[in-house]
Order: structure tokens, then sequence, then C-alpha cells
């Protein structure tokens, strides 16, 4: 991920550094487990860890030989530790030590989107419960509705991040997981509690079961979990986009002072971060894709996964705390306008109220296709003429022998659809 889109904290654990020095923490560990099974010798163990660094330049430099970055680790570390080396990587095979420091990195970095999560939904809980009772306009395929409240969808965020912070606790436990099994998972040269070992010292579970690798399925859920909660902010920021419009206008994201809205325009103020959002998520959604297909590799392993994860899992997991970091500032600095939402809730002259008015000559025996005629009747009319809605339907003398102006009065009361958005609330814990 470009370093735009990028938080420093997030990006430090998919450096070479933090990986180059989790390798060796995995090889060290090893060492260890091999001594207190006394395969080894422990003095060359203590040996070892005093003299055991790497240098990322050298590294780099016996890569362009050997094309091969673990073996180049090795040897750039071996360098440093002398006679000694010949116990380094003793029984291993690159992706035991690849594959269990990725389950290290994933670890982190769910921690990480974890916290993310965990702020937004307290900022998500505040501004729902602040814009609870804000009348608004509910709309269904972009067209006014029904009445509705700010707060309530702002609720409903906040509920759908709460299952998203639940499929990130599910998806750290299913990735926090290593193998030591040696070259086709047999444990042929290495004994299986060297990798329980190891695993229990990084925090991880050893697999039940792996090939040269821990299987891709396991990557493929935990991407796609990623790319679901980037999908929900996404939704969150179309909302915003759409409310932000000129002929809207009922909210807005945050404008800083000094900031420019167009190269060209000086009057602008457009959703760029909300943009930026939906369009970052397309990343992730992509990215899922591609770990899908990593699942299906050759017999015990081959290597056209490797190529793709060294890519996809740094830039989803950048991106997305990008994304959540970005969506924290826009809900903070939200700007709210309630009186354009007042204004945009009567612009069409009542026909919101056109279900409760069906419901009544229901309620007075017609059968709901007549009655939904009848009202569809006068609804067209203020359609096409502007006309009171209310005023149309009292004309109509089919209407009017059923209800009278006191009723029609109490059926487009608008307190009436708002009446259990404190048991909504309520339900959600708010």
């Amino acid at each position: 991920m470009i370093e735009r889109y990028s938080n420093p904290r997030m990006s430090y654990i998919w450096q070479d550094e933090f990986k180059f020095k989790t390798m060796l923490d995995i090889e060290v560990f090893v060492l260890e487990a091999l001594a207190k099974e006394k395969k080894i010798p422990l003095q060359a163990v203590s040996r070892i860890k005093k003299k055991a660094k790497f240098d990322l330049k050298q590294i780099r430099k016996i890569e362009e030989k050997t094309q091969h970055d673990v073996v180049a680790f090795v040897t750039n570390v071996s360098q440093y530790i002398g006679q000694d080396a010949q116990y380094f990587h003793l029984g291993l095979t690159s992706s035991d030590i690849l594959d269990t420091t990725l389950g290290v990195q994933l670890k982190a970095v769910s921690d990480i989107l974890i916290e993310d999560v965990q702020q937004l939904l307290k900022i998500l809980a505040k501004k729902a419960k602040a814009y609870k009772d804000m009348v608004c306009i509910g709309r269904t395929h972009g067209v006014h509705a029904e009445p509705v409240t700010f707060g309530l969808k702002l609720a409903l965020w906040y509920d759908e991040m709460r299952r998203n912070l639940e499929r990130l606790k599910l998806a750290k436990e299913e990735i926090s997981v290593g193998k030591i099994s040696g070259a086709v998972g047999t444990f042929a040269n290495i004994d299986p509690c060297v990798e329980e070992f190891v695993c229990r010292k990084l925090g991880l579970r050893p697999a039940k079961i792996s090939t040269q690798i821990i299987q891709r399925d396991i990557y493929a859920v935990f991407m796609a979990r990623l790319a679901i909660i980037g999908s929900s902010l996404e939704k969150f920021a179309i909302e915003i986009r759409h409310l932000q419009r000129t002929e809207v206008l009922e909210a807005e994201e945050p404008f800083a002072k000094g900031q420019k809205g167009s190269s060209a325009m000086p009057h602008k103020r457009n959703p760029v971060i909300c943009e930026r959002i939906c369009g970052l998520s397309r990343i992730l959604r992509g990215n899922s894709i591609v770990a899908m297909e990593n699942i299906a590799l050759w017999h015990e392993r081959d290597i056209s996964h490797s190529s793709t994860e060294r890519l996809i899992m740094p830039d989803s997991t950048l991106a997305l705390d990008y994304m959540l970091n970005k969506f924290i500032q826009v809900i903070e600095g939200l700007e709210v306008y309630p009186q354009n939402m007042l204004a945009n809730l009567v612009k069409t002259h009542g026909l919101i109220f056109s279900q409760r008015v069906l419901l009544a000559l229901m309620d007075k025996g017609l059968p709901r296709m007549k009655a939904y005629d009848l009202v569809q009747c006068s609804a067209m009319k203020t359609w096409k003429e502007g006309a009171d809605f209310k005023k149309n339907l009292l004309k109509d003398n089919r209407v009017s022998k059923y209800l009278s102006e006191e009723e029609m009065d109490k059926i487009f009361d608008l307190n009436y659809y708002l009446r259990n958005i404190g048991k909504i609330f309520k339900r959600l814990g708010l």
C-alpha cells in the first residue's frame, strides 16, 4: 500500500525489520525446543542467542544471488553465529518460518483493527444518541418513503459495526496459527513438540495438520471478513455522500479550514474522504477474491500464492486501518443540518403519510386494492400538480366519506412514525 493510505503503526508490522525479527525469534524458539529435547547442546543455543542478528542490506544483497529470501536470511544470520550455525534452521523448511511469521503479523494487525472498530463504535453510539430524535425522511430507491430519525441511521451503523467487531475477533482467532512441520507436513525431521513449543511462545496455536504450508482457506476467510467490513464502511460513506448532495444537504463530512475542494471551483466542498473509502473498499473485495484463488495449490504446495500474499495482506490490512481511522474522523466532525432535514421532509407535500391513509381506509372496511387505488389517485395528483396531499384526499368524496378532517389530521401526525424509536435503541443497548 502506498504511503498516502498507510498509518505508521500498521505499516511497521509489514516492514522487513519486523518480519525478519519475528523470523529470528522463531528460529531461536526452535533451538530452545530442540535443546529441551536434548537434540542440540544447550550451550550452543546460549551462544547463538548472544550472537544472532541480521542486516537488512546484507539480506537483500544475498537474495539478489540466491533468489530466495529465507535462504538469504539464514545465510546472513549464520555469518554472525559462526560455528554454531550448523544448528540454525535445523530440520526446517522455509514455510515453517514464513507461515508462522505470517501468523504473528496477522495477529498483530488484527489487534490494531479491533481497536479501530472499538473506537468507531464508541463514536457511533455517542452520535446515535445525540441525534436519536432528529427527524428526517427515510428513502427507498432514493425516493422519499416515510419518516425516520438521523440517530436511527447511526444506530443501524453501530449495530452493523458490532457484528464486524465479532467478525474481526473470530478472524484473529482463526489466523493466529503457526506450523513447524517440515517440507510436506509430516514432521519427518522435527518433532511435533517443537511446533507446540514455538507456537505457545508466540501466542499462536499449532495447525492441526499442514502440508508444507498452512492451508489457505484460513487466510481466505480472514480476507473475506476484511472485505465485508470495508463494504460496511462503503455503505455508510455512500449514505453521507448522498446526504451531502447540494439538493439534499442534510449531512456533510467535515471540511477543514484551508481545505480546497477543487483546483478550478473555489466554492466546492466535496465528500472526498467518503469517496476515498468507497474506492478502497473495492481493493479489499478484489483482494479477497485473490485470497480465495490461493486456496487451490498443487499437491503439498506450490508457490503461486506467495507473490500475491506479499501484496494483498499488507494492502488490505493497511487500507482497512486507514479507512476506519478516516471514517472515525468523518463521524466525529460530521456536519448535520436539521433545518434541511425538515425542509426535505415536507417536499412531497404530505405524500409520506400515504400508507397511514391506506391503512385507515382499510380499517373502515375497504378492500386493500380499492383503498390503494383511492390513495394513489390523490397521490399521483399531488406528484403532478404539487398540491397538498391531505387537501387532495379531502376533496375526493370517495375518501372523505370514510375519513373526516379530524381523522385525517391524526393520520398526518409525524410523531406516530417515531413512537418506537426508543424501543429500537433499547434493543441495541443504546
